[in-house]
């Protein structure tokens, strides 16, 4: 049963007798002395009954007695005023227990499936074929894989992108690297081929310092690229493979998988014979016309954007060219449409400093009719902050994921010889580290923060986890799933767990939502810090009466935990 939902209906049907009309909301009080949940309908009503009542306290304080004459006996316990008129309800022991049950019993929690029959399309991660694949990387990976989870769990469709950067004319200087100075067999059998790749790049640029005609040759391939050549198209696909084999190692290590196009994506080269005609149609239709430099512009009606190039005058694209022929396809092909063939929700998992270019996209989808208002959405992450000499590099002036991940391995040894729980503790801190905080939030990357035991980090919600599976190992299997009465009191402590497990499927529901990953870190390190306490403060397996609820108690705290962590993309650890 929703607790709010039932609770709303009954608050209606109260207001409706009373020939009242107001929206209602219930939030969580930030004071437990106050209840579970709690409304400000009555001052949002006031204005309708002020010739009646002397204050929104008087009108709260009639409110209540109404409200109790209908049948809330299942899910409230207690009404009370507080303040200038907040009503405040406090839940019912027995429905907090019949949750607590539906959840050992069930042990997939429900959720609120908003999305049902909708389809979402995620793109993140995206890093450039032949580039390295940096720490910048990693907030898009991880932020935008937790966004697809959450929307599959509330009931979405989802379709996974990596929408990567394998097109350009960076590619004709790289074939031209590669023919001079480099070795195809020594880069296919290197451990790390995309190192080698970058080591060429850098040296055609040093090179062409001092012979600019190199420039020329680059161009020349890249164009014999554009045009099908043989041998210019094999190198750029050994590129792309090339590439392939560290991407593979890293989204293995991270957990992250991709749904289209066989788990690789659809890169930028997929596009490219969409944009000239996707450029003339724009003509066309007047949204795009062509400048007095020559450049081809999207003009936006009272210039309420500045304009958007989409060719240059010599007639070559841009990445909007690249971005506008992906959604247009997308919005094109049957397979993402939602049943009514309406458009897919559309989301770019990309830095914050495109804010200002995802405004003129999405707004130009919109002029063209693709998409409507709130169909694209541009979940945008910060950077990262390093402080000084923390995270040096051997490969140069980037920061390479690999060696991030190596170096969070590294520091959870400390708490473990075990390779593989290291591995899976490191994971979870760097992901925690980054999930926790809203994602447009720039981070501070300290070390010291994200491999931590005992703060609000991955190690802590692993070790809380642990916790709980080492005392269920302890009891006997069918001791939490009996259901006998006992005459004891729930305490305080007990009764908040109670509450705060039954907020689960409302926090995930709002962090899918929103596109907000940490409204659900938040909760779980609450319901962490609940457990922990409640662990240290009430024996468990020595208690008598009170042993097969407190086991009941540490199950559903493991089964939410699990459910929790899962949607954000953290593995868990059965033993620490």
């Amino acid at each position: 049963m929703d607790k709010e939902l039932a609770l709303k209906e009954i608050l209606e049907k109260t207001l409706s007798d009373l020939g009242l009309n107001v929206s209602i909301k219930l939030e969580k009080p930030a004071d437990e002395k106050f209840g579970d949940l709690s409304s400000n309908l009555a001052m949002s009503a006031y204005e309708q009954v002020k010739e009646e009542f002397n204050s929104p306290r008087d009108f709260a304080l009639s409110l209540v007695q109404k409200i109790k004459a209908n049948d809330l006996a299942k899910i409230i316990e207690e009404i009370s005023v507080a303040g200038p008129g907040f009503i405040n309800f406090k839940l019912n022991d027995s429905y907090l227990l019949e949750n607590l049950k539906q959840i050992i019993q069930n042990k997939n929690l429900e959720l609120k499936n908003f999305g049902q029959g909708k389809k979402a399309i995620v793109e993140y991660s995206s890093p450039n074929i032949a580039k390295p694949f940096t720490i910048g990387h990693l907030r898009s990976t991880i932020i935008g894989d937790s966004v697809a989870n959450l929307l599959e769990a509330s009931g979405h469709e989802v379709f996974r992108d990596n929408h990567l950067g394998d097109w350009g004319t960076q590619f004709g200087k790289q074939i031209v690297a590669i023919k001079k100075w480099g070795n195809e067999e020594e880069i296919s059998q290197s451990a790390n081929p995309v190192e080698k790749l970058v080591a060429l790049y850098v040296k055609f640029h040093e090179e062409a310092e001092k012979n600019p005609e190199l420039e020329d040759e680059a161009r020349a391939w890249f164009k014999k690229l554009e045009n099908g050549d043989e041998e210019a198209r094999a190198l750029w696909q050994k590129c792309i493979d090339w590439s392939f084999i560290e991407f593979a190692k890293i989204y293995q290590a991270l957990g992250v998988s991709f749904t289209e196009n066989n788990g690789r994506g659809y890169g930028e080269s997929f596009f490219e014979e969409m944009l000239q005609p996707l450029i003339e149609e724009l003509k066309k239709q007047g949204i795009a016309k062509t400048g007095e430099e020559g450049a081809v512009l999207i003009f936006y009606p009272n210039d309420e954007l500045s304009p958007l190039m989409i060719a240059k005058k010599d007639g070559s694209t841009l990445y909007a060219t690249r971005d506008l022929a992906t959604d247009k396809w997308r919005r094109e092909n049957p397979l993402y449409q939602n049943a009514d063939g309406s458009a897919p929700l559309v989301i770019n998992e990309v830095g914050g400093e495109q804010t200002f270019y995802f405004q003129q996209i999405y707004r130009a989808e919109e002029l063209l009719g693709w998409y409507e208002k709130g169909q694209r959405v541009h979940v945008k992450h910060g950077l990262y902050r390093f402080k000084e000499g923390k995270m040096s590099t051997r490969k140069g002036n980037v920061i390479w994921l690999e060696e991030v991940l190596n170096k969070a391995k590294e520091k959870a040894m400390a708490f473990t010889k075990d390779e593989a729980i290291a591995e899976t503790v490191s994971i979870a801190a760097l992901k925690w580290n980054d999930l926790k905080r809203k994602s447009e939030i720039n981070i501070n990357f300290d070390w010291e923060e994200i491999i931590n035991l005992q703060g609000n980090s991955g190690p802590y919600m692993l070790y809380a986890y642990a916790r709980a599976k080492s005392i269920l190992r302890k009891a006997s299997e069918n001791e939490t799933k009996q259901n006998e009465s006992s005459n004891f009191e729930i305490s305080p402590l007990e009764k908040s767990l109670l509450s705060s497990l039954d907020e689960f499927s409302k926090v995930v529901a709002r962090s899918a939502s929103e596109f907000s990953p940490h409204y659900l870190c938040t909760y779980l390190f609450d319901l962490a810090q609940l457990f922990n306490s409640f662990y240290n403060k009430y024996p468990i397996l020595n208690s008598s009466l009170e042993r097969q609820f407190r086991l009941q108690l540490v199950e559903a705290v493991s089964i939410t935990l699990s459910k929790g962590l899962a949607l954000l993309g953290i593995k868990t650890l059965e033993k620490m």
